[in-house]
């Protein structure tokens, strides 16, 4: 037995189980699709539709062309709703896109969130408004009611001519640009949707429109009819601040209580409550392999990651395996089921997604799409580094300071 074996960390002959997920069936009739379908649909009381088409695009270089082309070859309407829109050539592209669409007489709506968004270039949002973009704020930071901008519409959103939509992880910056091969290029999942799962995504947008802006529609809204685009099964599921339980929380519920033989969760935050974390051990204790894919040195938010890293122990010990990406910081939010369902949107693991802000995922029940997905993890893995649960338990003592000198904030992270 090799020494990483003995300190559970996966050995070799692991790896290649782990990146050689079963061959797909065809799309929406393998065994145990419908039976979660109908788990979700009647916990969470959203239909899934079918007919949908897929494109995952992975990393800057894939994503960013898709979504410009979108909007470039807009005929009618563009509607965008983001959390991060900083700074960079990538955010000037973005605002010479949509003001180039307005200017033509289309109408360009932009939602932008207050505090995410904070550090946009003011000259982009001139050039914009100027154009005739229609540029609003999801509650912008206001010093005097700090809890109200605790709530945070962290959806990413573009819906062009109602007939294809783009979600994921990605933010506007430079950040996110390339294809993740340094520091400085972050990784991420967008997906590029057609089908009648659009208007969920459409209906993301117009939630959080309606709270900031009075004209919900107008005459250029053609309220247009899906058609089928493909094979996929999808379910979009919508998030939002709750003191209750809500239905992003049971989406995650769902699928983690209906896996069968294995979960692979990529998250860029995690910093669940004790409820998930005994949701995920306790899936593990009942024979389903777990494996966890977080960012490692080059988190850019290491309070959240203290967070977490309070409950890798009770994780390890369950047999849930934990990897830490090396190349970049990982902002992916992706999860899949039994090589059946996917998760992926921008609901993170952790408290902020799941108690505070508004968030969105695509409910994916497709073989295929869910395959491409485990491949990207697989990919993943072979770039990250376990963390052995012998290992952890001798970390050192100011590690163990830290992770408790942020417990009171858990809450918020």
């Amino acid at each position: 037995m090799s020494m990483a074996e003995s300190a559970g960390v996966p050995g070799t002959g692991e790896l290649q189980s782990l990146g050689s997920p079963p061959a797909p069936r065809s799309p929406g009739v393998g065994e145990g699709i419908q039976p979660v379908r109908r788990r979700l649909e009647r916990l969470i009381g959203i239909a899934a539709t079918e007919g949908n088409a897929l494109r995952a695009l992975r990393n800057g270089d894939e994503i960013f062309p898709a979504m410009l082309e979108a909007i470039r070859s807009a005929q009618h309407t563009v509607d965008m709703m983001t959390f991060v829109y900083w700074r960079g050539e990538i955010a000037r592209d973005f605002a010479r896109a949509l003001g180039g669409r307005a200017r033509q007489g289309l109408r360009v709506r932009l939602l932008l969130d207050g505090f995410g968004s904070r550090l946009i270039e003011k000259d982009l949002l001139e050039d914009m408004a100027d154009a005739g973009v229609q540029v609003v704020w999801f509650r912008k930071p206001m010093w005097i009611s700090p809890v109200k901008q605790n709530h945070r519409c962290h959806r990413k959103v573009l819906v062009v001519d109602e007939r294809v939509a783009f979600t994921g992880g990605v933010g506007i910056a430079e950040e996110w640009c390339g294809n993740a091969r340094h520091e400085g290029e972050w990784r991420d999942t967008h997906v590029e949707l057609r089908g009648p799962a659009v208007d969920g995504v459409c209906a993301a947008f117009a939630q959080n429109w309606a709270e900031c802006h009075d004209e919900l529609f107008d005459d250029r809204d053609r309220f247009v009819e899906q058609e089928a685009a493909g094979d996929s099964v999808v379910q979009v599921v919508r998030g939002s601040a709750s003191f209750g339980w809500q239905d992003m929380q049971t989406l995650l519920r769902v699928v983690l209580e209906s896996a069968r033989t294995r979960v692979r969760l990529t998250t860029a935050y995690f910093a669940p409550d004790a409820y998930f974390v005994e949701l995920l051990t306790a899936t593990a204790r009942r024979g389903v392999e777990v494996d966890i894919v977080l960012p490692g040195a080059h988190t850019d938010k290491r309070v959240c990651q203290l967070a977490g890293q309070r409950y890798y122990e009770e994780l390890l010990a369950s047999g849930v395996r934990i990897w830490q990406y090396r190349p970049t910081m990982l902002h992916a939010k992706i999860v899949t089921v039994d090589g059946l369902v996917s998760l992926v949107g921008s609901t993170n693991f952790n408290r902020r997604s799941l108690d505070h802000d508004e968030e969105v995922m695509l409910a994916v029940l497709d073989e295929f799409f869910t395959a491409t997905l485990d491949g990207h993890f697989t990919e993943d893995v072979a770039l990250s580094t376990p963390v052995p649960l012998r290992h952890w338990r001798r970390r050192a003592l100011v590690e163990r300071l830290r992770e408790a000198a942020v417990l009171p904030f858990r809450r918020f992270l």
